[in-house]
């Protein structure tokens, strides 16, 4: 494959946003209109879907300003979607179509900003447009709050939430012992099946006592033991504040979340929800004390006003890396972050995975992190995730408002060959 691949790129948002998703996008846009032999930028409207629905965003004809605040603005700022591609062996009918788009705009370089799922889509392109010899490119960018990403040592993303989960835990446990009446507060945070974000409860414990129970879904959910875990603290305190993960499920597997429905998303997950509201009303019938739930739903991955720096930086990085490496001749793969904790402090490197060994694996949170009761964890997991969490970004502000990027989203209209131009210097 030869090193000066010439053509457009696309990059598109897949899943759950995150605060610093746009920072690694920024990243990978910044880099690709810097790159000689990377003619077009193009951002597909949400996700694969603007693919394969012809709308694709024209990167280098945003305000170069605009551009520059991306890093500071959460959410997906090209459109995301939960579309889950079908095997090409079972229907190739997606992948044709996808070929046929990046034919029509000479598109060599793609790059695709997700999780778990969005990795298998990456890796099945990859894979196609290989089987039929069209060259082309393509790379992963990781994101998920949840932090469940094979082979990584953690995903942009996750330190933001993670940070906002740990202030907020702070701040509520002030708020929940104003009163000389006592009360249990129980927080419900993100995570289907790996408790990365929940754990982060733990570094609100670093400077006082916030959070008295963790409970993750790595470890079996049984509600007579919660019961009975709240009941002896509230007893002995007159207060009690825990943190529990949406997925957690009992010994059979069922989630303990009343409000799990037959609905699902676009990846077939099950939706979840009300998990705070439920255990609530459990300790206030068991206790008869003042319960209070809060699910803290979509704020956990949208506050950029609590983002870490660190996390900013890491994501761009990653942006930037995963189309260094496809002009370098790589493809069919994601740039996973490598760190170092130790007496020099933390470091962090970029390390190629191959999509294969990442699309669809789930990552957990070590079970010798948490503690033998199942009720909270250790202090390896704070070791592993206070260094991820540091620093402030710099964000825009009007009158003392986040001032975020907006973008002016241009289709890309196609040009016949006599008309094809490179895009703006």
């Amino acid at each position: 494959m030869s090193e000066a691949l010439k053509g457009a790129l696309i990059i598109g948002q897949s899943g759950g946003p995150s605060s610093v998703i746009n920072s690694s996008a920024y990243g990978c846009i910044r880099t690709a209109l810097d790159a000689d032999c990377i003619t077009k930028v193009y951002g597909a409207y949400h996700g694969i879907k603007g693919v394969l629905n012809d709308e694709l965003l024209c990167m280098d004809e945003e305000d170069r300003a605009e551009l520059d605040r991306l890093p500071y603005t959460p959410s997906s700022a090209l459109g995301s979607c939960r579309y889950k591609i079908k095997d090409p062996d079972e229907d190739d009918t997606d992948y044709k179509r996808i070929l046929e788009i990046f034919k029509k705009y000479d598109v060599r370089y793609f790059c695709y900003n997700g999780g778990n799922d969005s990795m298998d889509t990456c890796n099945k392109i990859s894979k196609y447009m290989k089987k039929v010899g069209y060259e082309c490119r393509v790379m992963g960018i990781p994101k998920t709050i949840d932090n469940d990403l094979f082979g990584t040592d953690h995903c942009p993303g996750y330190a933001s939430a993670a940070k906002y989960i740990a202030t907020s835990i702070m701040e509520v446990s002030r708020d929940a012992h104003v009163y000389d009446t006592g009360m249990i507060t129980i927080i419900e945070c993100m995570g289907r099946h790996a408790g990365w974000l929940t754990a982060a409860a733990a570094l609100a414990n670093e400077e006082e006592p916030c959070c008295d129970f963790i409970y993750l879904p790595e470890v079996d959910f049984d509600m007579d033991k919660f019961v009975a875990d709240v009941s002896k603290r509230y007893e002995e305190k007159k207060n009690c504040i825990v943190a529990v993960s949406e997925g957690v499920h009992y010994a059979d597997g069922r989630f303990v979340s009343e409000a799990k429905t037959a609905a699902t998303d676009g990846f077939g997950h099950a939706q979840l929800g009300g998990l705070a509201a439920l255990l609530a009303n459990v300790c206030k019938e068991k206790t008869g004390a003042k319960v209070r739930g809060i699910e803290l739903s979509l704020l956990q991955r949208c506050a950029a006003h609590c983002a870490s720096k660190t996390d900013v930086d890491e994501s761009y990085m990653s942006g930037k890396a995963a189309v260094e490496n496809a002009v370098a001749g790589k493809t069919d793969y994601m740039p996973g972050f490598k760190c170092t904790r130790d007496e020099n402090g933390y470091k962090c490197e970029i390390e190629l995975l191959p999509l294969s060994e990442v699309a669809n694996t789930e990552k957990k949170l070590p079970r010798s992190w948490i503690n033998e009761e199942g009720n909270g964890v250790n202090h390896q997991f704070v070791e592993y995730a206070l260094p991820l969490i540091q620093g402030e970004p710099d964000l825009p502000k009007v009158d003392s408002l986040p001032r975020f990027a907006h973008l002016k989203k241009i289709l890309a209209k196609y040009l016949s060959d006599a008309d094809k131009y490179d895009k703006n210097p």
